[in-house]
């Protein structure tokens, strides 16, 4: 194996994990009548925070797994031509 296919590797699992955290920490869509209940005094009280961290989060989740799939596509494409 080549160096840059071990650092490759190396990046793509740490993409991995990190896209595994951001995810985790996003809120579900679904929040049905104990969303409305807990989450009332959350938008009454805090205006639009908790909706800006899903927000954000929900970006920083698109462009890791854009990075996470590029990653994974060089990694394959460097094992198909028999670099690594």
């Amino acid at each position: 194996m080549s160096k840059w296919a071990i650092a490759l590797g190396i990046i793509d699992i740490i993409v991995c994990v990190i896209l595994i955290f951001v995810v985790l920490f996003q809120h579900g869509r679904s929040a049905n009548l104990s969303g409305t209940i807990a989450g009332g005094a959350e938008t009454f009280f805090g205006k639009n925070k908790g909706r800006h961290l899903d927000v954000l989060l929900s970006k920083w989740t698109t462009i890791i797994a854009f990075l996470f799939v590029i990653i994974t596509v060089v990694l394959n494409g460097l094992k198909l031509a028999g670099k690594i």
